[in-house]
């Protein structure tokens, strides 16, 4: 199959390619490299573009005619997004518009789509399924609950079919050691902390201990990035059999709070890094975890790598190389 691939020189759009890289499909790599890297993309054929610029985003799926795209370039902080919003409905929005009408000009049906747990906001009950509503409280998650309307309108006026996969916290990297998490700045906890364990930071902030959870800090639910890429070939597979539009979580189903990752993350390290306790952050939910139940029925999708201390040491591996 050829796929062409926004994004995948990033952090969860390199996993995806590998995965679908070692399952023999012809790959097209779309990235801007502004948060991606060319070292991480291990198949395929890479290109460098922005989806701003539509006639060469139009040339180059016409010239490529792919059978299905992904779709994962997009701004993902919840603080960023707080602070700078214009820049995430344009990367993230409009964008992503460019993209879908490129995708509709060149006759392009399938889309697999890179969405987030995010558009929940601060659910009325956990794990959260996909029927609840939607309630983002931040800018990034606003962003991605508008796209994920307007893909319902596109499926209902051509003919073009979607799969939205709602992420929970992706973690961890590769095995095998050759892609990881290696944003310059990046806000995720697990490689906030193990980077402190480096010495690369004094000190990990803990942001908010007064949350309605048993020790006060957020509950997240860690997916390792491989799991994920799994889900994303399984959702590609069960739309090319013919299968309708459909939205999905992609989680564990259970979380950790910010304690029990940062006690896990010293076990893990055998390093007993320094945190310190500050005001909560704008845009976090107390606790959010996923009812991936649609997900497995569907697609058939398992986990094999359930398991905190060793998402985190894959990821640890991948920092100490």
């Amino acid at each position: 199959m050829k796929i062409f691939i926004t994004g995948g020189a990033g952090y969860i759009g390199s996993h995806i390619v590998k995965a679908l890289g070692e399952a023999g499909h012809e790959l097209l790599i779309y990235d801007n490299l502004s948060t991606g890297h060319e070292w991480a993309v291990l198949y395929g054929r890479l290109v460098k573009g922005e989806l701003a610029d539509t006639i060469h985003l139009n040339n180059v799926l016409s010239t490529f005619k792919p059978d299905a795209v992904m779709h994962f370039a997009a701004s993902i902080q919840v603080e960023e997004s707080v602070r700078e919003p214009l820049k995430y409905y344009r990367n993230n929005v409009i964008n992503t518009i460019n993209l879908l009408e490129a995708m509709v000009k060149q006759g392009i049906r399938n889309f697999i789509y890179s969405s987030t747990a995010a558009v929940y906001g601060i659910p009325e009950k956990i794990p959260v399924d996909e029927t609840a509503p939607l309630n983002p409280i931040n800018p990034y998650g606003a962003s991605k609950v508008m796209v994920e309307t307007i893909l319902q309108d596109i499926s209902s006026a051509h003919d073009f079919r979607y799969i939205a996969l709602r992420y929970f916290n992706v973690a961890g990297a590769d095995p095998e050691g050759r892609i990881g998490q290696a944003y310059k700045e990046s806000t995720h906890l697990i490689t906030r902390a193990l980077k402190t364990a480096k010495g690369e930071f004094p000190k990990l902030l803990i942001y908010g201990t007064d949350y309605p959870t048993p020790d006060g800090t957020c509950i997240r639910d860690y997916i390792h990035v491989n799991d994920l890429a799994d889900a994303h070939v399984r959702a590609l597979e069960h739309l090319m059999a013919g299968n309708g539009s459909d939205v999905m979580n992609c989680g564990y189903g259970h979380g950790f709070s910010v304690k029990e990752v940062v006690e896990t993350a010293r076990k893990v390290t055998g390093i007993n890094f320094s945190t310190e306790e500050t005001n909560r952050r704008a845009g976090d939910p107390p606790a959010l975890t996923a009812d991936s139940t649609r997900l497995r029925n569907k697609t058939g999708w398992t986990t094999r790598h359930d398991d905190l201390a060793y998402i985190i040491r894959t990821a640890w591996s991948w920092e100490k190389k």
